[in-house]
């Protein structure tokens, strides 16, 4: 059915709120973008002029079709390469959505994403919906075909679950700025004792290399460990340069509105460490080097200005 110019327009101009919401409940661009693209081609063969509120209508599609993707995505990352971890954004996607609030900037961290994987795919729904986007419980049930009580409680276990994995920090991006030039200085001193101090005792380090890229198959726990395996990580060396091709240039940037470190090899983004900042000290360095997760990032980073380099690893 062809769409009229007006409900295209009616589409384009929910595109960005509908993508940001596939992005918190999948956890990956790429999959967001085809969800959105999937619910444009059911609101193309749909009788648009029958719908009464199309915002809702929208959401509720896209909001199911992603339901489904998290289920079979569970089975996919049964067999993936490693510790899967998300799809980070870098500053100024508009993927990113709404930050206005504590709430909404928190529920698109690295550190929140990480730990909605453990949620149940409605669980995840609900937190984002309320979290996020401020949905009233009421619609947040009509949405998922539920009761408003049920949206309720499922809403209260959800966010239950989210701050027994993290304590709340805010921290201004000056502040975050000068810790990431300190964790820099430190994983490159060539010493474990500089990097120890600034770390939380309970720290932990993971990446995400999906099989192309080498990275550690489990989590690296506990300050000692994750301060050794960072001053390796940062040492110069020959085989590092001939696996990237080169060597990367180092900058200091934002991902999902959090401290990151931007590896860059020509024009490409070859890997984002996501920092998770506390009072305490680093209390977790996420690394996504998986080539596939970083081609939104390397379109992102080719069409901003950035800070000159850091420095040059390896």
């Amino acid at each position: 059915m062809a769409l009229t110019t007006d409900a295209v327009d009616r589409f384009e101009a929910s595109r960005p709120r509908l993508e940001a919401i596939a992005y918190r409940l999948l956890g990956s661009a790429s999959e967001a973008e085809d969800a959105v693209q999937e619910t444009y081609l059911r609101w193309q063969a749909t009788d648009v002029d029958r719908i009464e509120v199309p915002e809702a209508w929208l959401t509720k599609v896209l909001t199911n079709l992603c339901l489904n993707q998290l289920t079979s995505a569970r089975a996919r990352r049964e067999t993936y390469v490693g510790q899967w971890l998300p799809e980070p954004l870098l500053a100024g996607d508009p993927m990113l959505g709404p930050a206005d609030t504590v709430e909404q900037r928190e529920s698109v961290s690295y550190a929140v994403l990480v730990l909605l994987e453990r949620l149940t795919p409605n669980e995840r729904a609900v937190y984002v919906l309320r979290e996020a986007f401020a949905y009233p419980h009421r619609e947040i049930a009509e949405i998922l075909d539920i009761t408003e009580a049920a949206a309720q409680q499922i809403h209260h276990r959800a966010k239950k679950h989210v701050a027994q994995g993290r304590a709340r920090t805010e921290v201004d991006e000056a502040a975050a700025r000068r810790i990431v030039e300190e964790f820099l200085a430190a994983a490159t001193s060539g010493r474990t004792e500089p990097l120890v101090r600034l770390l939380t005792q309970d720290a932990v380090s993971v990446g995400d290399g999906g099989g192309k890229i080498p990275a550690r198959a489990k989590v690296v726990e506990g300050a000692v460990a994750v301060a050794k395996f960072l001053r390796g990580l940062f040492a110069p060396g020959k085989a590092k340069r001939d696996l990237t091709g080169g060597s990367p240039d180092i900058h200091i940037a934002s991902a999902n509105g959090g401290p990151a470190v931007v590896a860059v090899l020509d024009g490409r983004v070859v890997g984002v460490m996501c920092l998770e900042i506390t009072d305490e000290g680093i209390a977790a360095s996420r690394n996504q080097v998986n080539p596939d997760k970083l081609e939104r990032a390397t379109r992102r980073w080719a069409a901003t200005d950035h800070d000159a380099p850091v420095f040059q690893a390896f």
